[in-house]
């Protein structure tokens, strides 16, 4: 599994990161967490607010915060 965290490094998008991280622990998981800052990337995603999180390819959303349980949400559905 990969995730990626789409943003420019800013807090919101580094507490998206960290809650990531959290999730995957809670879960016992383990996956590649990537932070994608290159904007040409970011757009070909299709995405206009950041942060925004990809998982195996795929926009789970964009544009707040995800929490940790949101994040674990996204991740039990790509198992």
């Amino acid at each position: 599994m990969v995730i990626k965290i789409l943003g420019s490094g800013c807090p919101r998008c580094v507490r998206t990161y960290e809650n990531a991280e959290e999730a995957l622990k809670n879960l016992g998981q383990n996956a590649d967490i990537e932070k994608v800052e290159d904007i040409e990337q970011i757009i070909g995603y299709g995405v206009m607010a950041t942060p925004a999180v990809v998982i195996n390819e795929k926009l789970k959303g964009s544009g707040k915060i995800f929490s940790v349980a949101e994040m674990e949400e996204f991740i039990k559905r790509e198992l």
